[in-house]
């Protein structure tokens, strides 16, 4: 008797626990794209008025912005510095895809942050400037649904995780 009320509290424990880290990932996911979009407005003022190249950006923001956009950054510059020849667009895409799964953000904003980085650095101060601003707008759509998302599924997920530890442990009884 006590080995399944042991095993019972475990399994409402884990069900809730699952419930709540899903939760989480609906509730993280927006204010991740907001920092990205931070980062990368940081990346503009950079670009365009400081007229910095973009190792050295990069080497900026990353010190001042919140994980997991820091990661990000970090991650193209670790790239660039190993200096195997690749392009910086080849670094920055192969970063973006290593670092990624570490994000709650899904593939639609990877598609965009990937877009921005095959523009960087291969033209002019303005089209930089357009292209930022125009990977700013969509991120901004992309935030805007995931906060319908979390609104809509945050809630959901935490009581679906205590609601199916509660049927297998009825189903277990």
């Amino acid at each position: 008797m006590l080995v399944k009320l042991i095993g019972a509290a475990l399994i409402l424990f884990a069900g809730t626990l699952i419930g709540f880290l899903q939760a989480a990932r609906f509730a993280d996911r927006p204010k991740q794209i907001r920092q990205l979009a931070s980062a990368l407005q940081r990346l503009e003022t950079e670009i365009v008025y400081g007229r910095t190249p973009l190792p050295e950006a990069l080497m900026r923001i990353s010190a001042n912005v919140e994980q997991p956009s820091a990661r990000l950054m970090e991650a193209v510059i670790a790239q660039l510095q190993q200096g195997d020849g690749k392009t910086f667009n080849e670094c920055w895409e192969s970063a973006i895809r290593s670092q990624w799964p570490s994000t709650a953000m899904r593939a639609a904003e990877m598609a965009v942050v990937i877009r921005l980085g095959s523009m960087l650095g291969i033209s002019d101060k303005d089209d930089q400037l357009k292209h930022l601003r125009l990977a700013a707008v969509q991120l901004k759509a992309e935030e805007d649904a995931a906060r319908d998302e979390q609104a809509k599924y945050e809630k959901m997920s935490r009581s679906l995780g205590v609601l199916l530890a509660i049927l297998v442990v009825i189903l277990m009884v």
